[in-house]
């Protein structure tokens, strides 16, 4: 008879999914070194990444080129899904998602007006495109935000059409942009903002959003409880001394500027925020000092999947992976609509 407290088993059971997430993210990332237009054998990948293999064009194209774009991919893949779980935390509904709030969209026309508008040319892509990014996500979001609540209360029905509403007016807003624009060059960088993709990762690129995401999941690890009260109910968190309009705000800025950096290098990328948090939830529940690093390893694993797939499928053609996650995640969210109740709490 085993003498394992449920306690202890409950542990062992977190430890071994955490354990089997990070090993499916190692495979995605060898699979995503290997397959390609050029496929390489996994042993000569893994020579490459070890320093065991003599330079040559496989070296380059593992280390220079598919290497960046992969850790790009699992950065923003985590990003996605921990701002995903946080959102559906702070406004009680598992529905709510960087892309459909229109988050993702106020940060991409950010973005794309540094572009058209040259802003800081010299720096755009380190300070003025991240910073434009987070203020437009910011501004979107606390847009959203305000027409969904009606009579201190959210429900599905308003928040979704909100979200929708502000996305389509700033999606908009980005094609009067482009096509207002002098520059005809401008027209393949902003439909990459658009789309969403990975294929333009470099090495100096992957500090800022890596030290993001590092540091805003850590902050939120530390409200994890916090985030739980808010799963109890505004009244219930309030009656038990959270003060839930400070700490909203707080978050709400956090969460923005992880999308807007996010968004800043990647382009939207919709959906990974909704379905992720949404499956990780129901392997360790919503205890978010648990479900939030599940949650970035299996977002992480999702996106480099997603991007492998994505340059693959139809190679030698490279679809952009916002492309593919709208194609899976557009029918997830139909089902999961379907199966709440309106008004249904997170």
């Amino acid at each position: 008879m085993s003498c394992k407290t449920p306690a202890t088993r409950g542990r062992l059971r977190y430890g071994l999914v955490l354990a089997s997430l990070a090993a499916a993210l190692a495979a995605a990332t060898v699979a995503g070194l290997a397959l390609g237009s050029v496929r390489i054998p996994a042993d000569r990948v893994l020579e490459i990444l070890t320093g065991g293999a003599d330079p040559g064009p496989y070296r380059t194209i593992v280390l220079d080129v598919r290497l960046p774009r992969v850790l790009l991919g699992a950065v923003v893949g985590a990003g996605l899904a921990v701002i995903g779980t946080v959102l559906q935390a702070l406004v009680r509904n598992q529905l709510a998602d960087p892309f459909l709030l229109g988050v993702s969209s106020g940060a991409s026309v950010g973005a794309v007006a540094v572009i058209v508008l040259g802003i800081g040319a010299g720096v755009a892509t380190t300070v003025t495109i991240p910073l434009a990014a987070f203020a437009g996500a910011l501004a979107s979001l606390v847009v959203v935000y305000a027409l969904a609540r009606t009579g201190g209360t959210l429900t599905t029905g308003r928040l979704i059409l909100a979200g929708v509403a502000v996305s389509y007016i700033l999606s908009a807003l980005t094609s009067l942009l482009m096509v207002t624009s002098a520059r005809a060059d401008h027209l393949k960088e902003i439909l990459y903002w658009t789309l969403g993709g990975l294929g333009s990762a470099r090495w100096d690129q992957l500090a800022l959003p890596a030290i993001v995401l590092v540091a805003g999941t850590a902050l939120l690890l530390g409200v994890a409880r916090p985030l739980d009260l808010l799963l109890v109910g505004e009244e219930g968190a309030t009656v038990l001394g959270l003060d839930t309009g400070r700490f909203r705000a707080a978050i709400f800025v956090l969460a923005s500027l992880l999308t807007g950096v996010l968004v800043a290098f990647s382009g939207a990328i919709g959906f990974v925020g909704l379905m992720v948090p949404h499956a990780a939830r129901m392997v360790v529940g919503a205890g978010h000092r648990r479900l939030l690093p599940v949650t970035a390893l299996a977002g992480a694993v999702f996106l480099v999947v997603a991007d492998l797939a994505a340059r693959t499928v139809a190679a030698p053609q490279d679809i952009p992976v916002g492309v593919l996650t709208a194609l899976t995640g557009g029918p997830f969210f139909l089902w999961m609509l379907r199966r709440r109740p309106e008004g249904a709490p997170a």
